[in-house]
């Protein structure tokens, strides 16, 4: 007799979705029960809000005082995550890319998650390691995208080796 991994639970899970075509919630639930799992917070409960570029810019600059509009933003609230996406952003960027939108929607609430479980992305070597997560958990959920720092991704030239000195005998 063999033994089956038990399925993962269910993430707690409220989706607000303003935007039509709405993001199919089986698939949000997928996304964010991958990223818990990397994180290592299966049960963490997570609030997530799809809306366009005039809500999130209306909330950027309400609680990070920037107008504009973002991609993601993400609060860690209550030993939970919420989580706002732009989805006319996701849809801008994801044609400019040439892939699927949903892969992007995705990429933002992976991101934000990675966020709250303690990931961060200023400095090189933890935006390194954020964007080796979003990796993984894109990878495991079978979505193709284009990676965020392409340029921070691409090999560095190679420096040229300091010239040997000769010792004097």
């Amino acid at each position: 007799m063999s033994r089956r991994a038990a399925p993962l639970a269910e993430p707690q899970l409220d989706v607000v979705d303003r935007v039509r075509p709405r993001t199919p919630r089986p698939f949000l639930a997928r996304v964010v029960r991958a990223a818990l799992a990397h994180g290592g917070r299966p049960a963490m409960p997570v609030a997530l809000l799809l809306t366009g570029d005039r809500e999130i810019g209306r909330l950027h600059a309400e609680f990070l005082g920037d107008p504009s509009p973002t991609d993601v933003i993400s609060f860690a609230v209550d030993d939970g995550a919420e989580i706002v996406v732009s989805v006319d952003t996701a849809r801008r960027v994801a044609k400019e890319k040439g892939h699927a939108a949903r892969a992007e929607v995705a990429l933002y609430v992976v991101h934000g998650l990675l966020h709250v479980m303690g990931w961060d992305d200023v400095r090189p070597r933890l935006r390194e390691q954020m964007r080796a997560a979003e990796a993984a958990i894109m990878r495991s959920l079978g979505l193709a995208y284009a990676p965020v720092d392409v340029a921070a991704a691409a090999p560095r030239p190679k420096r040229r080796a300091a010239p040997k000195r000769r010792s004097r005998s």
